[in-house]
Order: structure tokens, then C-alpha cells, then sequence
């Protein structure tokens, strides 16, 4: 499907993306205000977040919004670093805006972190097949456990993080042995877009791996350039916004979300005795009081109510 004929069936787009590199810290502590004032006038929503190190932001919006937001970051950072990756959608991926700094685009908690002076090596969607054929290769996937969960590619390790902050630690007390056990000469990692994969291969450039490679644009990327019947992927890829998880087409999968947890959950999920929608999953039924599960029935009341005065509105169905 050409993005023309996307346009027509789905009429909002997606843009994920970041960029590692120097900003414009002259401008940089007001540009949230200048980002939000933007966002508000071309109902474009979701979340930016700016650093000293860079850029990192999905927004979504009718597509002159999302390229007038984009322009906007010209100013902050050379755009020419920008990767990003769009795609649609027939309703609203967020709820709202928002734009804010902070100490690092995406968050590893180490020092020193640099991944636009020293980072691996770019692996094309293309080549990343015979990436995962190599047997010289350990194949990380550098996202928290339950996105993996969700989907991942054919043979990768997983390291069950909770966090992105979790990695180094994980690196610390696991890698060495994996790498040994394998005989691995290389190691080559990937994320949802390639911003957290992208940071690993610095952290462990840092730490003394000298092969180190990383997939160029991520899952997303990969979803978006590789024929199905030729991917390694299997099942679907987890998303931080209203859609949950996209299919090979990314587009919106099975995938719903947990209104009390956040936790995604499969069809099969959804079918567990433990499941009431809005209310409770498997993940988190023994986590909340009953008051908190009486709140939880009254807000799905309203969304329930909301649903049937709003037919065909641009809300994404509840869990």
C-alpha cells in the first residue's frame, strides 16, 4: 500500500523518532512551551522529550501538523540526524501533548553515555536476516520483558528487564558468560525504533565489546521494509501509545491494554477467567484493594456511557 492510498483509509499519521546530537541549549529551555503551543494549534498530540543529548518523540496528527512539529525541531538539533519512521492510522494514538526536558532522551542512568561520539555499527533491515543466521552473532533484544513478550525476533536473547535502566546491570552480571558460551564474535541488538539499541551499543563500546552492532531504525523499520513472508519476526511489536501493538503492516494488532495495569494482553489473555475488562488482568489481579478495583468499575462505566452517546468517535475501544 502506497502512503497516498494510507492517507485515504487512514487518515492520521504517525511519526516516531529521535536523534542523538548536540542542541541549540540557547533555545532549548523554552522550546517545550514553543512545541506545546505548536501541537495545540494543529491538533497534533503525544510526547517529545528533549535533552542536552538530543531528541526522542512519537506525535501524531493530520500529516502537515506532524511535518510543521517536525520543522519546529530544526531549529533545536540538525534534522539531518532525525530517524524516523511514520505510519497510520484511523484514530487518535494519544490523548494529549506533551513536551518536556530531561537529563537523557531515554533513560540508562550512566554517565558518559554518548552514542553520537562513539556507538556500534548500523545493520540495514536489509542484511538483518543474515544477521540472525550467523551463528558467530548473539542477538539481543534490548526492550523491557513484557514488549518481548508481546513479539521479538526468531532466536533472540531476552534479557527480562523491567526497565531500560535494568540493561547495564544486566550487561554487567550476564554478557560476558553468554558471549563465552556461544563463542560469539559479535553482538547485535535492536529495539522498537533504534533509540535504546542505539544507546546499548554505546554502553557497551564503553565497557570494552569492540563488534557491537545495532538494527538502523528498529522493529518498526524492519516491519516496514521486509516482505512478511521473507521476516523473522514473530508476533507483534508494543507501542507506547493508544494502538498497543502493530501487526507486520503497522498497523494497529490484537493487542489491548490492561485499563488497571498498563500490561498488554493478547486475545488469549482477554479470554482468562481472571480478566474483567477495565477492571483486572492475570498481571495485576492480586496488586490493587477493592477500592481500587470499585474506582477502576465506576471509570469503566463512564467509558462505557461515553461509547454509546459517541458512536464512530475517534476513541480507542477499552480493554
Amino acid at each position: 500500500m502506497n502512503d497516498s492510498q494510507r492517507v485515504d483509509n487512514k487518515n492520521l499519521q504517525v511519526a516516531a523518532f529521535y536523534g542523538f546530537s548536540a542542541v541549540n541549549q540557547n533555545l532549548l529551555a523554552s522550546f517545550p512551551d514553543k512545541l506545546n503551543s505548536l501541537a495545540k494549534q494543529h491538533d497534533v498530540r503525544g510526547s517529545i522529550l528533549l535533552s542536552v543529548e538530543g531528541v526522542n518523540g512519537t506525535i501524531c496528527g493530520k500529516p502537515e501538523g506532524v511535518s510543521i512539529l517536525l520543522k519546529k525541531l530544526n531549529e533545536l538539533i540538525d534534522s539531518n540526524i532525525l530517524e524516523i519512521k511514520y505510519s497510520w492510522t484511523s484514530k487518535q494514538a494519544f490523548r494529549k501533548f506533551k513536551s518536556k526536558i530531561k537529563a537523557e532522551i531515554v533513560t540508562m542512568g550512566v554517565p558518559g553515555i554518548d552514542p553520537s561520539v562513539l556507538s556500534g555499527t548500523y545493520v540495514e533491515p536489509k542484511d538483518w536476516n543474515s544477521i540472525l543466521d550467523d551463528p558467530d552473532v548473539l542477538v539481543i533484544d534490548t526492550r523491557n520483558n513484557y514488549e518481548v513478550a508481546v513479539g521479538t525476533f526468531q532466536g533472540a536473547i531476552n534479557p527480562h528487564t523491567d526497565i531500560f535502566r535494568d540493561f547495564p546491570k544486566w550487561v554487567e552480571e550476564n554478557l560476558d558468560p553468554l558471549v563465552k558460551k556461544n563463542s560469539s564474535k559479535k553482538i547485535a541488538m535492536f529495539c522498537t525504533g533504534g533509540i535504546r539499541c542505539e544507546k546499548a551499543t554505546s554502553y557497551l563500546r564503553k565497557v570494552g565489546y569492540l563488534e557491537v552492532h545495532h538494527l538502523h531504525g528498529g522493529i518498526l523499520r524492519y516491519l516496514e521494509e521486509i516482505p512478511e513472508k521473507e521476516s523473522r519476526w514473530d508476533g507483534e511489536c508494543f507501542v507506547f501509545d493508544q494502538r498497543v501493538a502493530l501487526n507486520h503492516q503497522l498497523m494497529p494488532g490484537e493487542h489491548k491494554l490492561c485499563f488497571a495495569c498498563g500490561m498488554p494482553l493478547s486475545i488469549e489473555d482477554r479470554e482468562r477467567t481472571q480478566y474483567i475488562s477495565g477492571i483486572q488482568c492475570h498481571h495485576c489481579i492480586d496488586r490493587f484493594t477493592d477500592a481500587d478495583r470499585a474506582r477502576f468499575t465506576e471509570r469503566q462505566k463512564h467509558i462505557n456511557n461515553l461509547a454509546k452517546r459517541l458512536p464512530g468517535n475517534n476513541l480507542w475501544p477499552s480493554a
